[in-house]
C-alpha cells in the first residue's frame, strides 16, 4: 500500500513535504552558523578586536569548537523536552535560547563574550539538530522519509552556503583592511535571526507529530493530523493501518515498562523521572537498544572524522595553506565549497529512499577518502613553494570541491536519516539525544584539534582524516543494517532476532493488534491487494494473447 518514493512520492506527499521543508529552517540555522564563522575569523576588524584569542592556536580552536560543546548539552536535554513538551515546542525553546547568544556574540567585545554567546547558540542549534529531524521522521511516510529527514541536510547546507557568500560580501563594508568596519563581522552573526524568529513563530502553526500524540493519549488528534498529512479520509485503510500500527507500539511499551516498573506508575513528577532515568539506562541494558546506540552513535562519529566540518570552520586557512593568496581569493574559494556542497544534496532528497542508504554512504566515504589522501600527497610534495606549483595548488582546491560534493550527498543527509528512524516510539526522543551527542562531542574535539593538527602535522591532517573516512566505508558494509522502505514500527525486526525477543512479548503483541483491530485491518487489506493483483495479472495475460 506504500505509495511512489523520490520526487514522485514528494509531491504525491505535499502538505507533509510544505511542513518538513518549513521544519527544516532548523537546519539552516545550523548551516549558517556553522558556515558564518569561518569567514568572521579572518576578518580584520574581529582579528584586531578578538587578537588574544585568534592568534593563539588553542584559544582560537575553542572559539570554534565551543559551539559544538554547547550542542552537545543541547543535545541531551531535548531528548526528555521532546518527550515531554512536544517536538514542536522543543523546537520553539531550542529557538528562543539560540536566539540569546546569537545577541550575545553580535554584541561582544571581548574574546569572552564569544565564547559565552557560541555556547549557548550551540546549546539551540544542538536542541534544533535533534528535535527537526526527529519531527520530520514521525510526520512522514515511510516511502519517503528518507528524503524528508535529508531536508535537514540540505537545508543544512543551504545554510552554509550563504553564510560564505554572506560573509565574502560583509568583508568589503569599509574596505577589507585597516578601513574594515565592525559591521563586516556583526553584521552577518546578526542576520541569523531573521530565520530563526521565522522558524520559532511558524512552528506553532505546524500539527503536533502524530506519534507523539498517541504518547500523550490524544488518540483522535493523532488520526486527524496524520489524515490530513496524507490527505486521505479517516476511514481509509491506509490511515487506519498506520494509526493502528502506533496505537500497537505505544500500549505494548506501556504494557512492558508497566511490568518492569509497577511501582513508578501514579504519573507523579518523581516517577516520571524515575521512569526517564530507566529508560535511559535500558539504552546500555538492553541488548537490542544497545545496538542501535552504537549504530547511531559510531555513524555519527565516523561522520565527523570525515573532517568536513574541519574543512567548513577553517576553509579560508586551508585554501590560504594550499597556494590561494588574499584573504578576499580564500573567502571566494570557500563559497564554491557552500555551493558544490548544497547542490550535491539535492539527488539524496530525490533518491535515497531508493537507492537505500548503505550504497550512498559506502561510496560517498570511498570519494572522500580519495580526496583527502590525494591532498595529502600533493601538500606533502608542493606545500614548501606552493607559487611555483600554482597548478597543483588549484588541484588540492578542486579536491576540497569534489569532498564537498561527496560528503552534500552522503553522510551529510544519510547519517541523520538513520539517527532519526532507528528507535522504537517510547524510547525515540532520548535514544536520539544519545546518538546525536556523539556527533556534537566529535565535533567539538575536531574543531579543537584542527588548528594545531594543520599547523603541526600539516598533510598529515588530511592523511589521517582520509583513513578514517575510509574506516567509516567499512563500518557501514559491514554492520550497518539498510533501513529503506520501513516503517518505524517495523525497525525492530531489524536490529532484533528471534532468539532475543521473549515468547510472551511476541504473544502480547499478537494480542495487541487483535484488541485494537490491526490484525483485522491487516487482513483485510491483504486480501484486497492480492486480489487486486490477481485481477492485474489476469489483463496482463489477456493483453498479450490478444497480441499474440
Amino acid at each position: 500500500m506504500q505509495g511512489r518514493s523520490g520526487w514522485a512520492g514528494l509531491v504525491h506527499n505535499r502538505k507533509v513535504f510544505a511542513v518538513a521543508v518549513f521544519a527544516s529552517i532548523g537546519g539552516l540555522l545550523y548551516g549558517y552558523n556553522q558556515g558564518v564563522f569561518s569567514g568572521v575569523l579572518d576578518m580584520y576588524t574581529f582579528d584586531q578586536r578578538m587578537a588574544s584569542a585568534v592568534d593563539n592556536p588553542g584559544l582560537k580552536g575553542w572559539l570554534v569548537a565551543i559551539l559544538e560543546l554547547g550542542a552537545w548539552f543541547g543535545v541531551l536535554c531535548t531528548g526528555y523536552l521532546a518527550d515531554k513538551l512536544s517536538r514542536k515546542y522543543a523546537i520553539v525553546l531550542a529557538v528562543c535560547v539560540f536566539c540569546v547568544g546569537v545577541i550575545v556574540q553580535t554584541t561582544a567585545y571581548q574574546p569572552s563574550s564569544i565564547l559565552g554567546g557560541r555556547f549557548i547558540t550551540g546549546w539551540g542549534v544542538g536542541s534544533l539538530s535533534m528535535s527537526v529531524p526527529l519531527y520530520n521522521a514521525e510526520i512522514a511516510p515511510p516511502e519517503v522519509r528518507g528524503s524528508l529527514v535529508a531536508l535537514q541536510q540540505l537545508a543544512i547546507t543551504f545554510g552554509i552556503l550563504i553564510s560564505f557568500w554572506i560573509d565574502y560580501g560583509t568583508n568589503y563594508i569599509g574596505g577589507n583592511g585597516s578601513t574594515q568596519s565592525e559591521a563586516a563581522w556583526r553584521l552577518p552573526l546578526a542576520l541569523q535571526l531573521v530565520p530563526a524568529i521565522v522558524l520559532g513563530v511558524g512552528i506553532l502553526f505546524m500539527p503536533f507529530s502524530p506519534r507523539w500524540l498517541v504518547n500523550q493519549g490524544r488518540n483522535d488528534e493523532a488520526i486527524a493530523v496524520l489524515a490530513k498529512a496524507r490527505q486521505l479520509p479517516i476511514e481509509s485503510d491506509l490511515v487506519q493501518i498506520e494509526y493502528l500500527e502506533i496505537r500497537a507500539q505505544y500500549i505494548f511499551e506501556k504494557e512492558v515498562n508497566a511490568e518492569k516498573y509497577p511501582q513508578y506508575q501514579d504519573d507523579s513528577l518523581s516517577s516520571n523521572f524515575k521512569l526517564g532515568l530507566h529508560a535511559y539506562a535500558s539504552l546500555f541494558t538492553s541488548k537490542t537498544l544497545l545496538k542501535r546506540i552504537a549504530t547511531g552513535s559510531l555513524t555519527m562519529f565516523f561522520q565527523q572524522w570525515t573532517g568536513v566540518n574541519a574543512i567548513l570552520y577553517y576553509a579560508p586557512s586551508i585554501f590560504g595553506d594550499l597556494g590561494l593568496t588574499g584573504n578576499a581569493t580564500s573567502l571566494l574559494a570557500t563559497g564554491v565549497v557552500g555551493i558544490v556542497m548544497f547542490v550535491a544534496t539535492i539527488p539524496a532528497v530525490i533518491w535515497v529512499d531508493k537507492v537505500g542508504r548503505k550504497p550512498v554512504m559506502i561510496s560517498g566515504a570511498l570519494i572522500m577518502a580519495a580526496c583527502h589522501i590525494t591532498i595529502a600527497i600533493l601538500t606533502a610534495l608542493y606545500q614548501s613553494d606552493w607559487p611555483a606549483h600554482s597548478r597543483a595548488g588549484w588541484a588540492a582546491c578542486a579536491l576540497v570541491w569534489v569532498f564537498s560534493a561527496a560528503y552534500g550527498y552522503s553522510w551529510g543527509p544519510c547519517s541523520w536519516i538513520i539517527v532519526a528512524e532507528i528507535w522504537p516510539l517510547s524510547i525515540r526522543g532520548k535514544g536520539i539525544s544519545v546518538a546525536s551527542s556523539s556527533n556534537w562531542m566529535n565535533n567539538f574535539i575536531v574543531g579543537q584539534v584542527t588548528p594545531t593538527m594543520l599547523t603541526e602535522i600539516t598533510y598529515g591532517t588530511f592523511l589521517f582524516f582520509g583513513c578514517i573516512t575510509f574506516l567509516g566505508a567499512m563500518f557501514i558494509w559491514l554492520l550497518v543494517p539498510e533501513t529503506k522502505g520501513l516503517t518505524l514500527e517495523e525497525m525492530d525486526d531489524v536490529f532484533g532476532d528471534a532468539e532475543g525477543i521473549a515468547a510472551a512479548d511476541k504473544e502480547r503483541q499478537a494480542r495487541i493488534a487483535d484488541q485494537i483491530g490491526l490484525a483485522a485491518y491487516g487482513q483485510s487489506a491483504a486480501t484486497s491487494d492480492t486480489e487486486k493483483g490477481s485481477s492485474h495479472r489476469e489483463e496482463h495475460y489477456d493483453d498479450k494473447l490478444a497480441k499474440a
